[in-house]
């Protein structure tokens, strides 16, 4: 998308928080729904909890309906200061062929999963995945994972740490085996943004940090975990309430309050066309949703 291009419009507005761990069904992924107004609601899985393949087929379902913008928490792509060592001609070379790279690599690991691609001899070496920190990781981040840390936003983890609680890497490639298997099963219904044009009748994809939203909406590096606090971030990002009341998991609100968040800034051309966006991230890192748009007159974190 350029600068010349209208504004993409929505009438639904989807938010996922996402898991890459291993097994069958996650308790770290959740479906979060609002349209053009209202308040945002939890889609409920068909069994007692999603696995990667039926987000997958419900997304697939949903592309019947009208072109939504769907949020996904996960990397997109990795840093291509190193994974440029991929390609024989790395200035060539996209996300796109990156998903093919990761999905020659794992494809045949169930449920979308990409941890094989991590654990790959031509590419594990690049990822730190036991231990205390090797001598030679850099933690290497995307550009716009360094934005969102200067904005204020959080501190995104590098896709190449598969350390820890908060680590990334294994989701984010899940997600890319799952956005390539979007775009080959409906191509003319589907945009990944930014390396898509958002065209007219398609649903468009973005990379998002769910931290992003709760730091605007006033909490800080606090997580909610109770229907109260989901509502009082939602009234933060101009939603109505859920009415939600007690205990409520922390992927849920991440979903909910992501889902009001993405239509709040949707309309919001700097969003868009973050000036610090460069062409590695069209072409080949990709940008959290969001993220760079500090002159839109937009709230600062915890205004």
């Amino acid at each position: 998308m350029t600068v010349a291009d209208p504004i993409p419009a929505f009438s639904r507005f989807i938010a996922i928080d996402w898991s890459g761990a291993a097994g069958k069904r996650y308790a770290g992924v959740a479906i979060g729904v609002c349209g053009a107004d209202g308040p945002p609601r939890i889609v409920a899985p068909t069994h007692r909890l999603w696995s990667r393949s039926a987000v997958f087929d419900w997304l697939v379902d949903s592309l019947e309906q009208e072109p939504a913008l769907v949020g996904i928490d996960c990397a997109f792509s990795l840093p291509f200061d190193v994974a440029q060592r991929y390609f024989p001609n790395p200035d060539a070379a996209t996300v796109f062929d990156l998903w093919d790279r990761v999905e020659a690599v794992a494809g045949a690991e169930p449920d979308f999963a990409g941890g094989g691609f991590a654990a790959h001899p031509d590419y594990g070496a690049d990822f730190w995945r036991a231990g205390t920190q090797p001598d030679w990781y850099r933690d290497p981040h995307r550009l716009t994972e360094r934005v969102c840390r200067a904005d204020g936003y959080g501190s995104p983890q590098s896709p190449y740490k598969l350390i820890g609680a908060k680590q990334v890497g294994k989701g984010g490639l899940a997600g890319m085996r799952m956005l390539r298997a979007l775009k080959q099963a409906v191509p003319d219904r589907v945009a990944v943004w930014p390396f898509d044009p958002p065209r007219p009748g398609r649903t468009v994809f973005c990379e998002i940090y769910p931290r992003l939203f709760l730091i605007r909406a006033g909490f800080g590096l606090r997580k909610i975990r109770d229907g109260a606090a989901v509502d009082t971030a939602l009234a933060a990002l101009g939603a109505p309430p859920t009415g939600l009341s007690g205990a409520v998991t922390d992927h849920d609100a991440d979903a909910l309050v992501s889902a009001a968040g993405l239509r709040w800034l949707a309309g919001r051309e700097e969003v868009w066309t973050p000036p610090t966006m460069d062409a590695r991230a069209r072409r080949q890192e990709g940008w959290i949703f969001g993220v760079g748009d500090r002159n839109t007159g937009l709230p600062a974190p915890g205004a």
